[in-house]
């Protein structure tokens, strides 16, 4: 596994990482610490290096997982999680140091780990990234050992623009992917220009990229992309990239028409994450063990071809550009 310093946190993190959402969030299934464990050690055995969690992945059960796990092995592991999506209403006024605070020491419990490699908030609201007294607190909490670094995760290409006026955000979280070109347009010079770490969410469109889905699919009550297509439970953008179903399906049938027959299209969209060298690292997530091992696969498939490259860009901007633009991604 290729490693890419992660900006200014200095850490050599593994270009194709781990994100735990699907092993603790609502995909469906009920959490098992036993899976999250075998994908964790799937994930670790493969070369990753990076887990990213969050408190609020299976109501903590996810960061209990990760912290066991990494507690258990030898390998120096790096460790991020999130804070801010536990309050209740999710609004500005909600965001104060004090709350922020708490969060960090129950994920410190939580996964019964010292210190926190990188914190970040959990995409805020807009108007959160305006107070400086919110990010001031995270310089407060390095000083007192808690935390290693602190980075945000963002819904918006904004959002990301002003979080890295702060000196001390470290890393920007942010959806990106073969149907989300947004931010490789507008922000990803901005951060290589001050050394922030780009992590890649969200990087197979909530499987739409495995080029697995048909409109016959049909998805559990309890997963998202039955109950958020259109932002019912919390930010569109996280379902499906925010794009119509329908549309996605389209655009996957021209993405595998401009591709060699039999090729696999979920490797296809991590690798074309990869060739954008401001990327750190992408983090896929996964609900078994074999989806980990088939994930990996992505880094070691060559490079697309520069007409490859124009053509995907070309689909995007016919199929999904045009309902995106309307949503400020």
């Amino acid at each position: 596994m290729k490693k890419r310093l992660l900006g200014k946190t200095g850490f050599e993190i593994s270009e194709i990482s781990l994100g735990t959402w699907q092993v603790g969030g609502r995909w469906g299934d009920p959490f098992s610490h036993r899976n999250a464990a075998e994908i964790l050690a799937t994930a670790v055995d493969q070369g990753v290096n990076f887990i990213d969690t969050a408190d609020v992945y299976g109501d903590g059960e996810s960061e209990k997982a990760v912290g066991e796990f990494v507690r258990s092995r030898s390998e120096r592991i790096y460790v991020a999680t999130k804070c801010g999506r536990r309050l209740n209403p999710h609004i500005d006024s909600s965001y104060q140091p004090a709350a922020l605070r708490q969060f960090v020491e129950d994920s410190l419990r939580n996964m019964k780990l010292e210190t926190i490699d990188l914190i970040q908030l959990h995409c805020p609201p807009t108007e959160t990234y305006y107070r400086p007294e919110i990010f001031g607190l995270f310089d407060e909490l390095k000083r007192e050992g808690k935390i290693r670094n602190m980075g945000v995760s963002v819904e918006r290409v904004e959002e990301a623009l002003k979080a890295i006026a702060y000196d001390n955000v470290t890393t920007v979280q942010i959806i990106f992917n073969m149907f989300r070109q947004r931010p490789a347009e507008k922000f990803f010079a901005a951060a290589a220009e001050q050394h922030v770490g780009i992590i890649a969410r969200v990087p197979l469109a909530s499987g739409l990229l495995t080029g697995k889905f048909s409109t016959s699919t049909s998805f559990g009550k309890e997963d998202h992309r039955t109950f958020n297509r259109n932002g019912e439970a919390f930010d569109k953008g996280e379902t499906f990239s925010g794009i119509d179903y329908i549309k996605g399906l389209k655009a996957v049938d021209e993405l595998k028409k401009v591709l060699p027959q039999g090729t696999d299209l979920a490797s296809v969209a991590l690798k074309w994450i990869l060739m954008h060298p401001e990327v750190s690292c992408v983090i896929p997530g996964a609900s078994r063990p074999d989806q980990v091992v088939s994930n990996m696969k992505g880094a070691a498939i060559p490079n697309l071809t520069a007409d490859q490259m124009e053509a995907v860009k070309q689909i995007y901007q016919q199929y999904i550009w045009p309902d995106l633009a309307k949503e400020k991604w």
